[in-house]
C-alpha cells in the first residue's frame, strides 16, 4: 500500500510538474531569444543616425568602431553594392530590406536583424546585426538546470510528505491487523485504537465490537461448560458413596481411585472453563508429571496383560504447560490406548527433550490404528467415544507452541507424537 502511494503521489506530481515547467522552459528559451535580438537590433540602430547622414569615412569608421567592442557583428550595405564591415552574404532578406523594409529573419547559424536607412540622395542602406543560435540561447541551459532542481526538489519534498503520510496510515492499518492476530490468538483484551481516517476507525470500532462479542460468548459457554459439569458432581457423589460402601479388596480400592479421579477432572474442568483465556499457561516438568501418570495407568495395564515399554528423560524438563493441563493430555492419550485396542495390546512412551526447548511425547501402539482418516478433529472418532480427547491434547499442545502429529506406527498400530514448547524464561 505504501508504494502504491508513493507512485500515485509520484505520477501526479510529474504530470503537474511537466504542465508548469515545460511551459516556462519554453518562455525561458523565447526570452533569451527576444533578449539577444533586442540587443542586436539596439546595436544596428545606433548606426541609423551616422548611416542616414552619409556613406562617407564617417559611416565606415563607425562600423569599425561598432564592430571593435564585444557584441553581435554588423554589417553594413550600401546602395552602391558596397559592404562595410563584417562580411556577409546578400540574401534573400537583405534584398528585400533594400526596399526599404526592416525586418528579422532566420538564417544559416542564426537570425539577422536588417534595419533599412533611406538616405538623402543616394538610396537605401541596411544595417545588418547578426545573431548566433548561441547568443539565442545563452543561459536557457543554465535556467533550464534551475528549473529541473526545483522539479525535483518538489518531487523529492513530495514524495517524503508522501511517505510519511503513508507511514502514519500504514502504521494505523498494521496496529489493526496485529489486533486481530491477538484475538486469533486468543488474547481477548486486545483492543484496536479508535485513531486515524473516519474509516479506519469504523474498522477498529468494528473490531472492537468483534472482540467483545467473542468476549461474551465464550465466557457464557464457559460458564454452561461448568454449570454442566458441576451437574456430575450429583451422581459422581453417589458413586463416591458406593464406592465407599463396598467390602475393602483391591477391586473396591480401584473403583474409588477412579471415582475420585473423575471427581478431580470435573473440578479440574469447572476451574479450567472459569479460567480467563489471559492466564499464563503455567510451567511443570514434564519428565516428573509422565512418570507419576505412567505409574497411575502402569496398574490398569497390569490387570490387562499389556507390557508397557517406557524411555523418560531424566527431570526436570520444563515445558510451557500447566501441570493439571499435561496431566489431561497423558491421561487422555493413554485412555485412548486402554479403550480402542483389546486387552494385551503392549504399548510405548518415550519423553525427550525438544531442539530449541520443550518436550517431545511419544505413544505408539501395537493395535489395530487410527480407523479414522479425522481422528484429531474434534468431535471426530473412529469409535463409540467423543473424539474430544486427542483435540485437547492438539489444542494444549498449540498453546505452548508444539503441535501433534498422528501417524501408523512402525509396526502397526497407533503413533501420537506431541511436542510441547518450552517454559516462560
Amino acid at each position: 500500500m505504501r508504494r502504491r502511494l508513493l507512485v500515485l503521489v509520484a505520477s501526479m506530481v510529474s504530470l503537474a510538474l511537466v504542465a508548469f515547467l515545460v511551459p516556462l522552459a519554453l518562455l525561458a528559451l523565447m526570452l533569451a531569444a527576444d533578449r539577444a535580438t533586442a540587443d542586436a537590433l539596439v546595436r544596428a540602430q545606433s548606426l541609423v543616425p551616422v548611416a542616414s547622414v552619409g556613406t562617407g569615412p564617417a559611416l565606415e569608421l563607425a562600423v569599425e568602431q561598432a564592430n571593435g567592442t564585444n557584441g553581435h557583428p554588423l554589417t553594413v550595405f550600401l546602395p552602391t553594392g558596397a559592404v562595410l564591415g563584417e562580411p556577409a552574404p546578400r540574401s534573400e532578406a537583405v534584398r528585400l530590406a533594400f526596399t526599404g523594409r526592416s525586418l528579422t529573419a532566420q538564417a544559416r547559424g542564426g537570425r539577422e536583424i536588417l534595419v533599412a536607412v533611406a538616405g538623402r540622395s543616394a538610396g537605401t542602406t541596411v544595417i545588418r546585426a547578426f545573431v548566433s543560435d548561441a547568443d539565442l540561447t545563452r543561459g536557457v541551459r543554465r535556467a533550464w538546470l534551475i528549473l529541473a532542481l526545483v522539479g525535483a526538489g518538489v518531487l523529492a519534498v513530495s514524495l517524503l510528505v508522501a511517505d510519511r503520510l503513508a507511514r502514519s496510515q500504514i502504521r494505523l492499518i498494521t496496529g489493526i491487523a496485529r489486533v486481530s492476530h491477538r484475538l486469533a490468538a486468543g488474547d481477548l483484551t486486545a483492543r484496536a485504537p479508535g485513531e486515524g481516517p473516519e474509516e479506519l476507525r469504523q474498522v477498529a470500532g468494528a473490531l472492537n465490537h468483534l472482540a467483545e462479542r467473542i468476549r461474551v460468548l465464550l465466557a457464557q459457554e464457559r460458564e454452561a461448560v461448568a454449570d454442566l459439569s458441576h451437574q456430575l458432581r450429583t451422581p459422581l457423589t453417589v458413586l463416591r458413596l458406593e464406592a465407599e460402601g463396598l467390602p475393602e479388596s483391591e477391586q473396591a480400592a480401584r473403583v474409588g481411585a477412579a471415582v475420585e479421579s473423575m471427581e478431580r477432572m470435573v473440578t479440574r474442568v469447572i476451574k479450567e472453563a472459569r479460567r480467563a483465556r489471559h492466564d499464563a499457561p503455567g510451567e511443570c516438568d514434564a519428565a516428573r508429571v509422565v512418570a507419576e501418570r505412567l505409574e497411575h495407568w502402569s496398574m490398569l495395564a497390569h490387570d490387562q496383560d499389556r507390557l508397557v515399554s517406557q524411555e523418560l528423560a531424566d527431570p526436570p524438563l520444563p515445558v510451557g504447560v500447566g501441570e493439571e493441563a499435561l496431566t489431561t493430555c497423558v491421561d487422555a492419550l493413554l485412555e485412548n490406548v486402554f479403550a480402542h485396542t483389546p486387552e494385551g495390546t503392549d504399548f510405548e512412551v518415550r519423553l525427550s527433550a525438544r531442539d530449541g526447548g520443550g518436550a517431545v511425547l511419544l505413544v505408539t501402539d501395537r493395535g489395530p490404528g487410527f480407523r479414522h482418516p479425522g481422528a484429531a478433529t474434534r468431535g471426530v472418532s473412529g469409535a463409540s467415544s467423543t473424539g474430544l480427547g486427542l483435540d485437547i491434547v492438539r489444542r494444549t499442545a498449540e498453546r505452548s507452541g508444539g503441535s501433534m502429529t498422528l501417524a501408523d506406527g512402525p509396526a502397526g498400530g497407533a503413533r501420537v507424537t506431541v511436542e510441547f514448547g518450552p517454559g516462560p524464561r
